[in-house]
This record gives structure tokens, C-alpha cells and sequence, in this order.
């Protein structure tokens, strides 16, 4: 219990990040409208929390290259979680104050994505666990704190967010204390320098996965943000929006657990072909119609507008060497996954306003754009290569 295996130290630590994040990502934006903040700052609250977890996963990831240097940063970022989490209590509605907690806890949820991303990484690299059948975990916990939420917003109001999202979040703090066994440590045989962040940058292979990804990924912006505002606009309740979220996150888990076996035949550009296909028919569906039905229809796509891309995206970052791991991750979520998505919430927040759900339409064509850019996997390292030959 005190020395898990890395499954289920990893597994274990997602359950509770994944929990609040659940509670985060579809709901923070209907705790600021409880608190009486507009759509255009709404949009700007969240776009700021992107842009934090973008600047954050520039200036601090990269530094932890070495994966030693993870459980040590995971604990220290969900101690701060914690605590800026608990800021939100006591800001009575004031939006500088809003500013300043967002930005405060995003510096510390921002990192600790990929960087047990990375632990996960290390470990699968090795063929010491399935980084589909581990990532699930933090899934099935999204869809928990959904759900949860869902239903204690229906019951308590608004509030229940903030002390939902504390509770989980405390858990991971809690898990992440213990160490696993075997601990990771850095192979001596490969380079333990810090790779430059410009000189990555500079890779035109690089530079491809990050643009292809951010289209990708970055069509998700308005759903995160204003997907449940719509929905309760079209005469949705709470716990209904959030049964959609997790349905939307059970076809996740169902592609995460199968994974392995059904994506073995898959090259990465079959991958990212048909998450880039999702993304049009995902986006459009949900520009033209509220139905109930349909918006089911929407929800499972997650497993390919969001699952498959990725996973693609992980089995990339897993073929470079170790010591670019990290810093190659710090990007995929620094760019995609935080600037592309600060950007496209904040202009989701302004077009909201005007013009409602045809926002999606936007989406729909940034999938459309991605399926015209190929993408190379990196070369696996011999060292690597003996290793997963030798299991």
C-alpha cells in the first residue's frame, strides 16, 4: 500500500486529479455565472487559465527533465492546488480576485498533467504497464466528479463546485505521498541534459506534431468552456449536462482500455486522420441541432476527437529519447493544450455572446484544416529498443 507498483501509484494519482479536474473543466465556467461574472469574462477567466497552464508548462515542466525530479514536483503542485483552490472561497465575487486565483491555481495544476504524463511515459516505455489501460483511470474519475458535481449543483447550488473540486484534489495529495517501487530513475546510458525548449521549437518534425495537434485538440476550447452554458441555454438541467459529460468520457474509457489491441494495426497517421474526421462531424452536429439524441451522438465522438488523437500524441512523445520526453510533453500541453486553447476560449467567449452555438462551426473547420498535415513518427533510441526487446 505505502509502495505501490507504478500502475497503481499512477493510476491511483490520477482517480484524484482527474476527479477535480472533472469538476473544472465543465463546471467552473457555471461557478463564475453563479457568482454573477459575464460570458465575455467568462471567457477571459478561462482563457487566462489556459494561458497559465501554458506559460507554467514552458517555465517550469521542461526544468524537470530528469524523471526523479517527478513525485517530488507532484507533490508540491497538488499541495498548491490545494490551498488556491481553497482561495476561491473567500473571493466574494470580485473579478481581480478571480484573476489572481486562476492564475495561482493553474500555475499549479498546469504541470502536473504531463508531467505524471511523463511518469506514465517513462514507465510504458519500459513495458511495465499499458499507458491506455492506466490513463483510463483518470477518466473514470473525470466522469465521478461530472457526475458528482452534476448532481450536487442540482442540490446544494454553485458552491458545491468549489468544495467538490477541494475534495479531489486533496485525495492526489494524499496518493501522491507514497513512492512506487521500482522508483524511476534516469537511465545513465542516454544524456541527461536539459534539451533547449527553441531548439525543439526549431524541429520542422516538431513544429508539425504541434500544429496538427493544436488543430486537433484546440477544436475542443468552446466546447470546454461554453458547451454547458449552451446546453442549459437549450433547456438542459445541471444533472443532465452532466450525464452528457460522462458519456462523453465513458467512450473514452472504452478507447483507452482497448487501445493496445485495437489501435495496434494503426500507423499514426491513420490515427490522426480519423480524430481530425471526428472533429468535422463532431463540430457541425453540434452547431445545427440541441436534441437530446443527438448530443449523445456528439458525446461518444469524444473517444475519437479526443482519445485517439491522444494517444497518437503520447505514442510520438514515447519514440523520442528520454531525456526529450519531458520537455517534448511540456509543449504538447504548453501549445496545444494551453496557448491554442487560451486564444480560441477567449475569442469563444467574445463570439459566444454574439452569436451562440454557430461558434462551433469554427471547430469544425479546424479539423478539416488538420487533415492535410502529415506527420513522421521520431526515431525509437537503440537503448530503448534493446530494452523493450529484452521484455
Amino acid at each position: 500500500m505505502l509502495s505501490p507498483s507504478p500502475y497503481a501509484w499512477i493510476s491511483q494519482y490520477f482517480l484524484g486529479f482527474f476527479f477535480s479536474y472533472g469538476v473544472y473543466i465543465p463546471f467552473w465556467g457555471l461557478w463564475y455565472e453563479g457568482q454573477g461574472v459575464s460570458a465575455a469574462n467568462i471567457g477571459i477567466l478561462i482563457g487566462v487559465s489556459f494561458a497559465t497552464r501554458c506559460v507554467s508548462n514552458l517555465v517550469i515542466t521542461p526544468r524537470l527533465h530528469k524523471v526523479e525530479y517527478l513525485i517530488p514536483a507532484l507533490r508540491w503542485l497538488s499541495l498548491g492546488s490545494v490551498l488556491f483552490i481553497a482561495f476561491h472561497f473567500v473571493l466574494g465575487g470580485n473579478f481581480w480576485l478571480m484573476l489572481l486565483a486562476t492564475v495561482l491555481y493553474n500555475l499549479c495544476c498546469g504541470p502536473a498533467i504531463p508531467l505524471s504524463d511523463a511518469m506514465a511515459n517513462y514507465y510504458s516505455k519500459l513495458n511495465v504497464l499499458d499507458y491506455g489501460r492506466t490513463r483510463l483511470w483518470g477518466s473514470i474519475a473525470f466522469i465521478a466528479g461530472s457526475s458528482a458535481v452534476g448532481y450536487l449543483v442540482a442540490q446544494f447550488g454553485s458552491e458545491a463546485i468549489v468544495w467538490t473540486a477541494l475534495a479531489g484534489t486533496a485525495v492526489s495529495l494524499l496518493l501522491s505521498m507514497r513512492l512506487p517501487h521500482p522508483a524511476p530513475v534516469s537511465d545513465g546510458d542516454e544524456t541527461t541534459e536539459r534539451p533547449k525548449l527553441l531548439a525543439l521549437l526549431m524541429d520542422k518534425e516538431v513544429l508539425r506534431f504541434l500544429v496538427l495537434v493544436s488543430l486537433i485538440q484546440g477544436s475542443h476550447a468552446t466546447y470546454y468552456s461554453f458547451s454547458s452554458i449552451y446546453w442549459k441555454g437549450a433547456g438542459y438541467s445541471e444533472d443532465i449536462i452532466g450525464y452528457l459529460w460522462s458519456l462523453g468520457v465513458i467512450a473514452e474509457i472504452l478507447l483507452f482500455a482497448t487501445s493496445k489491441k485495437l489501435l495496434a494495426g494503426w500507423s499514426m497517421r491513420m490515427m490522426f486522420l480519423a480524430a481530425s474526421l471526428g472533429v468535422i462531424v463532431r463540430w457541425t452536429l453540434t452547431a445545427t441541432t440541441t436534441d437530446l439524441w443527438a448530443l449523445a451522438l456528439v458525446q461518444m465522438l469524444h473517444a475519437v476527437t479526443f482519445a485517439i488523437a491522444h494517444i497518437a500524441a503520447i505514442r510520438y512523445i514515447q519514440s523520442v529519447p528520454e531525456n526529450r520526453m519531458v520537455p517534448l510533453q511540456a509543449l504538447y500541453n504548453a501549445i496545444p493544450l494551453g496557448a491554442v486553447m487560451a486564444l480560441i476560449t477567449t475569442i469563444s467567449g467574445w463570439g459566444f455572446e454574439r452569436w451562440g452555438g454557430s461558434m462551433f462551426w469554427g471547430m469544425a473547420i479546424m479539423g478539416a484544416l488538420a487533415l492535410f498535415i502529415r506527420l513522421e513518427p521520431a526515431k525509437t533510441s537503440v537503448k530503448t529498443q534493446a530494452i523493450k526487446e529484452a521484455r
